[in-house]
């Protein structure tokens, strides 16, 4: 807190004010448990190794089955038939069949298996996808019984899976499968596997019609072999309570963009008249990911498809309430380039460098009233009206503490904590998530435990999101970077910690007070991160925030929903892989690999 000096003056305490403020306003963070790191390797040569094509072609075989009529289960004449039309609409190379085949026979075993029960289901995973070196888990007659150590991933695909009442069983082979099935008490077989077990697998299902979804392995060499992590919590949670893989999500994020055209603002928010008007409305339409407007809109659809066979249309309510929050977010785009001195925004000038500081305020302050107005003006029940502006206003409120924090320490530097950092974080970037959110919700009646869950949901997410962009700026790959430009930055809080005493140390709180320029002392610094793990460390906090976001939404009852929810954390965030390490097949596959598999 402030005290008087000689002059006058007040002297600003930064650490004294940081801590009333926190107090004052949400309870001590607590870091998350860290979960294991997963690392990207290449894909055997005949599975795509772009994250995006393997994406893109599971969703042609989806729209092959659903347009097709095939009906489960498939013979191999059948399934090779298929399998060489969805090659032929994704214009991929026939090396990728037998990959293709199994994505086939998935789609085409969707809804069956969305109709089982979690407790008659069997989820196989394999164990080389543990640390074998650390790994502490026994075997039984059935395979590995995991310790839930932490080390691996393993632990987070079982306990999930047994808590929604799986059978789970971490083995290998086809064996084991057709022992539980002839139990009578497993319908439906989730597996993850290679593709070398999966065809041996295949003639027992062809022949016994059990339902089943499995998801390949990248690798079939067990060898530090990786999966497509988000595919086989997707399928761990296939129920047909959950419509969410009935909203075309991508095509969703078209239509969110399409809302934000000169023309379709002119319609949902006015035409334009004045000069103000026009530099606000060609603000709006600036380059920009739209995932604020685009969570709202997922939100409440997701709750709305629960009362209707297809999802509902985006409706004028939903348009004019995603707009608003967008004009919130652009607002907070032009204060803060003003505020931080950033020149360059999407790759172009900011507002304040096009137009000049005393216009970009205004048109900041213009869009907040536009975003408040729209709101007020939703075809709604009043009383669902009052709660929404609550909502956006302390939003609003609570990102300006942050801001304020962040400007409070700019007028007196001083080296911060991880822990404060986050702090910022959470006040900073965290509120625009829940409150596109939350708006959406609202607008499609949710209660209050819902609502619950959304906030802890979006702090976690918000977090997540800022330790990426800070960990953009030191690989360059931000619209700006809070190391050159000497902000609050996660990367230099960790650093600070991890840094060796002498040197190391003061050179880091010489950039944290200004003393130094990082242009002075890049390649000290970058030195210093790479030495002492910093972006590691980074990393590992992401991937807990990212893991914690997806935790919260256990909470959730509307199915629909959380299934979006933990989708939306894939579509924000890069793709991740499932690391591990398992050398007990390696002879036995070591002639494949040199044909098969890539090796750089």
């Amino acid at each position: 807190m402030g005290s008087s000096t000689s002059n006058g003056r007040v002297k600003i305490d930064f650490e004294a004010d940081f801590a009333v403020a926190t107090a004052a306003r949400k309870p001590e963070i607590i870091l998350p448990r860290q979960v294991p790191r997963q690392v990207y390797r290449p894909a055997q040569s005949n599975i795509p190794d772009d994250k995006h094509v393997r994406n893109h072609l599971k969703e042609i075989a989806q729209e092959h089955v659903d347009s097709a009529g095939v009906v489960p289960p498939l013979t191999m004449d059948e399934l090779r038939d298929h399998t060489a039309a969805v090659l032929g609409k994704a214009g991929l190379d026939i090396r990728f069949s037998d990959y293709t085949a199994v994505l086939v026979s998935n789609a085409a075993w969707r809804d069956t298996v969305a109709q089982v029960p979690y407790d008659r289901r069997l989820l196989l995973v394999p164990k080389c996808l543990r640390v074998e070196e650390k790994c502490p888990a026994p075997f039984d007659e059935f395979g590995l019984l995991c310790k839930e150590c932490g080390l691996c991933s393993l632990q987070d695909l079982t306990v999930e899976a047994d808590r929604l009442g799986y059978a789970v069983l971490v083995a290998e082979g086809s064996a084991i499968v057709r022992q539980m099935i002839e139990t009578g008490k497993i319908e439906v077989v989730v597996g993850v596997s290679c593709l070398n077990v999966l065809e041996k697998c295949f003639p027992h299902m062809e022949a016994a019609a059990i339902p089943s979804v499995a998801i390949p392995l990248l690798q079939d060499d067990c060898v530090g072999t990786t999966v497509d992590l988000d595919w086989v919590w997707d399928v761990i949670h296939l129920s047909s309570d959950d419509k969410t893989y009935r909203l075309d999500l991508d095509g969703l994020k078209q239509d969110v963009q399409s809302w934000f055209t000169r023309e379709s603002l002119a319609e949902l928010a006015g035409d334009p008249i004045t000069e103000t008007d026009e530099i606000a409305y060609a603000w709006l339409t600036k380059d920009g990911k739209r995932w604020r407007p685009y969570l709202a809109a997922c939100s409440y659809l997701a709750l709305q498809s629960d009362s209707h066979e297809e999802p509902p249309p985006p409706s004028t309510n939903l348009k004019k309430l995603a707009i608003a929050v967008e004009c919130f977010h652009k607002a907070s785009l032009v204060h803060d380039d003003i505020e931080d001195g950033d020149d360059t925004r999407y790759g172009q000038a900011t507002l304040h460098m096009e137009q000049g500081i005393p216009i970009a305020l205004n048109v900041g302050d213009y869009l907040l009233g536009l975003g408040y107005r729209l709101i007020a003006e939703l075809d709604i029940d009043p009383k669902v009206c009052t709660e929404m502006l609550r909502l956006a206003s302390a939003s609003h409120l609570t990102l300006c503490q942050g801001q304020g924090t962040e400007l409070s320490w700019s007028r007196r530097r001083s080296v911060l904590t991880s822990l404060q950092i986050l702090d910022i974080f959470r006040q900073k970037t965290a509120p625009a998530f829940e409150v596109a959110l939350r708006l959406g919700a609202c607008l499609a009646g949710a209660d209050g435990a819902t609502h619950d869950v959304i906030q802890k949901y979006s702090e976690s997410l918000g977090i997540a999101y800022q330790i990426r962009d800070d960990l953009e700026d030191h690989t360059a790959d931000g619209d700006t970077n809070d190391l050159e430009n000497l902000r609050p930055s996660l990367i230099l809080a960790i650093a600070h910690k991890r840094a060796a005493a002498g040197e190391e140390t003061d050179l880091i709180a010489s950039l944290w007070t200004g003393e130094i320029a990082y242009a002075e002392a890049a390649d000290e610094v970058r030195r210093i991160l790479e030495a002492r793990g910093v972006t590691d460390k980074a990393n590992d906090l992401l991937e807990a925030y990212k893991e914690e976001a997806t935790q919260s939404l256990r909470y959730l009852t509307n199915a629909t929903l959380k299934g979006l929810l933990r989708r939306v954390v894939g579509k924000i965030f890069s793709e991740q892989l499932i690391e591990g390490y398992c050398s007990e097949f390696e002879a036995r596959n070591a002639a494949s690999r040199t044909a098969g598999t890539h090796t750089s």
